[in-house]
């Protein structure tokens, strides 16, 4: 396993460990304590989809999100979450630009399905800024500069879903797989990352132990 690899594992295992002592700052008072989020971290593997100058292949690196309830909502949407991610692409690359890096920050609507006490299908819709750094061996992003490393960004939207299993109490584990769209990128052609993200969460809110018996 590459060294960025264990990296990305090491700070996936400091998260899960830390997170729940952060939730000493809840007062004491049962299933009615609560706040109205859930923090999470985890590793994504992409396919870059990128192919000016070569095949862009894979791309890894770590991603971390916040879901915030949305307030006064009635019992029958309480599913649905705002969420905010931000995710940099950086590591175990398999493609031949050592300089390739993609890197998003977005927000947008979540909808869980929580009608199982540790089994939570959800869908999403996210939209954002994704930037990009690739080499290139003409002028086109440069002023006559014939080759080199440049930097790009766009307005981009992704929908996605995936599944949340409950580990124990609040803790959880978070699987999705997200598809981007990065519209008019080059030539008028829409560049399209995709890709899996595997991590775990904390659940602050009132939904975390409602349906948990240990």
């Amino acid at each position: 396993m590459s060294q960025s690899c264990l990296r990305v594992l090491s700070t996936l295992l400091l998260v899960s460990a830390a997170i729940p002592a952060l939730s000493q700052v809840v007062p004491a008072g049962g299933h009615g304590s609560s706040l109205p989020l859930r923090l999470g971290a985890g590793y994504s593997n992409y396919e870059s989809d990128w192919n000016r100058g070569g095949d862009g292949g894979r791309l890894g690196g770590p991603s971390v999100w916040i879901d915030l309830d949305i307030p006064k909502l009635p019992h029958s949407l309480s599913g649905f979450q705002l969420e905010v991610q931000g995710r940099d692409l950086n590591y175990n690359r398999t493609g031949v630009d050592p300089t390739l890096r993609q890197y998003t920050f977005a927000g947008g609507v979540n909808y869980a399905w929580r009608y199982d006490p540790a089994f939570h299908p959800y869908v999403k819709f996210l939209t954002g800024v994704g930037n990009i750094d690739f080499h290139a061996n003409d002028a086109y992003y440069g002023s006559g500069k014939t080759a080199g490393t440049f930097k790009d960004s766009r307005a981009f939207y992704a929908p996605a879903g995936g599944v949340e299993v409950r580990l124990h109490g609040r803790l959880w584990v978070r699987g999705d797989y997200e598809y981007q769209f990065w519209p008019d990128f080059l030539a008028h052609h829409a560049l399209t990352p995709h890709g899996f993200t595997i991590g775990v969460f904390y659940d602050f809110s009132k939904f975390a132990l409602s349906q948990y018996q240990p």
